[in-house]
């Protein structure tokens, strides 16, 4: 078989990327969905903390460690929320936050801070809401496929591969002054990323779960801060 000049090849890619462009543009590009749901009226006080814990599950999976400590840097520094890393608190707080004994309902809350050592604990840590983040980010779709080669003349790659992302994330906002659950919050993020193989792999990727961060950062902002959470800007 005879093998292809360089003309041919570089030819060749350039049909493929101008079959390809209008999926590339349309990579890269995401849709988010917000929601709110509010039980009490909120509104974190100068000296008070917030606390971000990932709401285990008998499966072991739970929101990942490097998405909560997004969120949290972003709460502070956006929102100025005092956010408290949850391996302090849960230290302080020890035995009654770890994964296996920690509350899952108000109710169970309400009975833990009837505890005056508990309590004690909680004032001296000065955080007044927990919030329970539940969720994940996971690839829900793929296709395509792309072809590298290296030859005499050179190599490359011609084709395209795409994929889809979910960030889905949930935040349960406890009050701990009132012993109550304050409401709640979610985001839900999709995105498209694809490679264009044009001799030189040409990436377009969505930040889905970086996306997921801001919006779920800004949200919780905005409802501590007795804000409406469900205005905060969706991205596209």
């Amino acid at each position: 078989m005879a093998s292809m000049s360089g003309s041919a090849v570089l030819e060749k890619a350039v049909r493929t990327v101008a079959v390809l462009a209008p999926l590339a543009l349309a990579s890269g590009c995401m849709t988010a969905t917000l929601e709110e749901n509010r039980n009490l009226d909120t509104k974190i006080a100068e000296g008070e903390a917030v606390v971000l814990l990932a709401k285990p599950h008998v499966e072991g999976t739970s929101a990942e460690d490097d998405f909560m400590d997004c969120v949290g840097s972003k709460m502070a520094g956006r929102a100025g929320i005092r956010v408290q890393p949850n391996n302090d608190f849960q230290d302080s707080m020890f035995p009654w936050f770890e994964p296996s004994t920690a509350p899952q309902r108000p109710e169970g809350v309400a009975q833990l801070l009837a505890k005056p050592a508990v309590r004690q604990r909680m004032e001296e840590n000065g955080v007044r809401y927990i919030v329970w983040v539940d969720g994940l980010t996971r690839q829900t779709d793929s296709g395509g496929s792309i072809s590298c080669a290296i030859g005499p003349g050179g190599g490359g790659c011609i084709g395209f591969g795409w994929w889809e992302k979910e960030s889905d994330y949930d935040a349960i906002v406890w009050d701990l002054e009132e012993a109550k659950s304050a409401g709640s919050v979610s985001t839900n993020v999709t995105g498209t990323s694809a490679l264009v193989g044009a001799i030189v792999p040409l990436p377009f990727i969505a930040r889905v779960q970086g996306t997921a961060c801001d919006r779920l950062a800004e949200q919780l902002g905005a409802f501590l801060h007795g804000q409406d959470a469900s205005v905060a800007p969706a991205g596209t």
